[in-house]
């Protein structure tokens, strides 16, 4: 295994750990590494995805077995999602429009990433599912499902601001919410992506065993941490957006 690889396998590790802690499946982190180590733009968007599969799954069951997923509050966005994130999942950008639609993705990412978290007296606010809009789920389910689909990111890094800022759930019911909204988004748009794509536009299959190993433990570990406690990575993630900022800039520019 060469030095490359294995460091981008420990970057896709280390990101699906921090990104699991908080409920989100990494899709922006794994986008990121791929852009800063120049993969070819077909391969990303499955390969994110997949990845992400692997991680919300985890981090949907973690966050679930301890009470904090509310049905309630996740399907007025789901019905919204789910079938704009198959439509942009069979959808293929023209390469220059692609490459700005992740490089935007993952600008927005980096902000949202380097924001200060709520302060922890106010965590466990476990909100109300009867003051959420339908309208406005749908609207924002829709919105976030076709970005999903066309990029590979999941949704869940731009619907978990949403819901903490409109105080509709807490920080760790917040979680739960887009781990399961990560899940049903890439699990519809890799649907469609690989109905249209050839499938020799992924890596082979050594290396996407070993990438998805990887963060399966990542999302082990960071999931179980993030369920269990109220973290402090502010550092991290500032660091984490810094590199998606770099990656945003190699999309766009380079």
């Amino acid at each position: 295994m060469t030095t490359e690889i294995v460091l981008i396998v420990l970057l896709i590790f280390a990101a699906a750990t921090l990104y699991s802690s908080v409920g989100h499946g990494g899709a922006s982190g794994y986008l990121a590494v791929m852009a800063l180590f120049s993969f070819a733009p077909e391969t990303m968007r499955p390969t994110a995805l997949i990845l992400n599969i692997c991680v919300s799954a985890i981090a949907s069951f973690k966050f679930a077995r301890m009470g904090f997923f509310s049905w309630r509050k996740f399907y007025p966005f789901a019905l919204g999602s789910i079938p704009f994130a198959f439509i942009g999942g069979g959808i293929s950008l023209p390469l220059p429009y692609f490459k700005i639609a992740v490089g935007l993705a993952l600008v927005v990412a980096a902000v949202l990433l380097a924001r200060r978290e709520k302060p922890a007296d106010q965590s466990e606010v476990p909100g109300d599912a009867d003051a959420i809009p339908l309208p406005v789920a749908l609207a924002v389910g829709t919105g976030l499902g076709l970005l999903s689909g066309l990029t590979g990111v999941g949704g869940g890094i731009y619907l978990s601001p949403l819901l903490l800022f409109s105080k509709w759930t807490g920080i760790r019911q917040t979680a739960a919410i887009s781990a399961m909204f990560i899940l049903v988004n890439s699990i519809a748009g890799l649907t469609a992506n690989l109905s249209q794509t050839n499938l020799a536009a992924l890596p082979s299959p050594a290396f996407l065993f070993t990438l998805a190993a990887s963060v399966v433990l990542g999302g082990f570990i960071g999931s179980s941490f993030g369920a269990s406690r109220k973290q402090s990575v502010l550092v991290l993630r500032r660091l984490l957006a810094l590199v998606l900022l770099i990656a945003a800039w190699k999309m766009i520019f380079g």
